[in-house]
């Protein structure tokens, strides 16, 4: 058969959901053309481990062709998606336009700061490399100054750290920073008083971690207060100045971080395609993930909005990824001539890490906290890293820092 009369699948994303998506149709009689602005698949669970000196990014990162390498009926092209035609079905790059007969949408989300511009300025994020490794980077560039600093009060304020979200992401940032600073710079700067330092949790909302039961919040909760996080509840952030955080209720902390991990919203690109959107920007999705108004088009992941029992599917990594094969499964439905079948998500369970020898699960109906479900943690993480050798160098960091109480990535290096 000639490979250019077969239906071409364009995928662009290749995150969770269009990486799984890609592998499901490796045997399938079709043609893929994966897009992403990136060359590497990114492990997006374990970017705050990075951010706080924890792991390389190449520990969390492999690359696109290296994945696909065997993988004969797929072609990876890097470049950023400017226009997708739905009504003539193709997609616009920076160099090329390429028509489709299917398309997969899992162009994934983006930070979503709900118009505080002087936030979006001035606070650190963990969406990607780039900005992982210019947070490590200000960290470390922190303590560097509090160090030859003189005036109490300044140096005060440079060793105090706040991260805005109670989410898992802000939980696991904010527990892993005080395990930082506690096991790790204490050793580096001796002759610091390092009691000064202030390690803020702000959260919005009346508890952490809404989306888990209370006996997981509660145990979140009491881990990060042993580990001496400030938790601030009910705390809504009204401005970042990169000096001074306010508050919604005009208090005023002296600071120069903040790690902003409280809000997430669909990539832009989705609101050019003139489609029903709802919460977060995320496209109306059928339940066979189909676009009702363009069946051919099929959106995953942080892109589409699903309910469940009318509740929204969260947006997770497990959720992109069983949607990812769920949509490279009907859209070979639709090639057999058969209906396409309805999605139907299947929750693994919840799992944050608090530090080391702490998390909180939630599996098989059952909710423990503590060293067991930080061993669950670990093994999970490790096993859904790509390449063998990233799983064990991931291993081997972690045995490390968890005997000898040391980050190994403590570099300043241009962002």
């Amino acid at each position: 058969m000639n490979p250019k009369t077969l239906p071409h699948i364009i995928i662009v994303g290749a995150g969770m959901g269009g990486l799984e998506a890609a592998k499901a149709l490796k045997n399938a009689p079709v043609r893929i053309t994966l897009l992403d602005r990136h060359n590497y698949h990114l492990f997006q669970p374990l970017m705050y481990q990075v951010a706080i000196a924890g792991l390389l990014p190449s520990q969390i990162a492999y690359p696109l062709r290296t994945i696909f390498r065997k993988q004969k009926n797929l072609t990876f092209q890097m470049g950023e998606v400017h226009a997708i035609d739905l009504d003539t079905r193709y997609v616009k790059t920076n160099g090329s336009v390429i028509a489709y007969d299917y398309l997969i949408l899992a162009v994934g989300g983006q930070t979503n700061f709900f118009g505080l511009k002087n936030v979006e300025k001035n606070a650190f994020e963990l969406k990607n490399i780039e900005t992982a490794v210019a947070t490590r980077n200000h960290l470390l560039k922190m303590f560097e100054k509090a160090s030859h600093e003189a005036d109490a009060e300044k140096r005060r304020a440079l060793l105090t750290f706040a991260v805005v979200g109670g989410g898992p992401t802000g939980v696991e940032t904010a527990g892993a920073l005080a395990e930082l600073i506690q096991h790790v710079m204490t050793k580096d700067y001796p002759h610091m008083n390092l009691n000064d330092v202030r390690v803020l949790l702000i959260e919005a909302g009346a508890s952490l971690i809404a989306t888990y039961p209370p006996e997981l919040r509660k145990a979140t909760y009491d881990l990060l207060q042993n580990k001496n996080v400030e938790i601030m509840l009910n705390a809504a952030l009204k401005d970042f100045s990169g000096t001074e955080i306010s508050l919604g209720d005009n208090s005023a902390i002296k600071a120069h971080t903040l790690i902003w991990t409280a809000g997430i919203r669909s990539a832009q690109i989705l609101d050019s395609l003139h489609v029903e959107q709802k919460s977060a920007g995320r496209v109306v999705a059928s339940e066979t993930l189909q676009l009702t108004t363009h069946p051919e088009v099929f959106v995953i992941g942080d892109a589409a909005y699903l309910e469940n029992n009318g509740k929204p599917l969260p947006m997770l990594g497990t959720v992109a990824q069983q949607q990812g094969r769920f949509a490279a499964k009907n859209i070979l439905h639709i090639l057999k001539g058969d209906e396409p079948r309805r999605f139907i998500y299947k929750d693994p369970g919840l799992l944050a890490t608090i530090g080391r020898n702490a998390a909180v699960a939630r599996i098989w109906g059952l909710s423990f906290s503590g060293f067991i479900a930080w061993l669950i943690w670990v093994g999970l993480h490790i096993f859904r890293l790509i390449g063998f050798r990233n799983r064990i160098l991931v291993l081997v960091n972690w045995a490390w820092d968890y005997f000898f109480y040391e980050n190994q990535v403590r570099l300043i290096t241009r962002d």
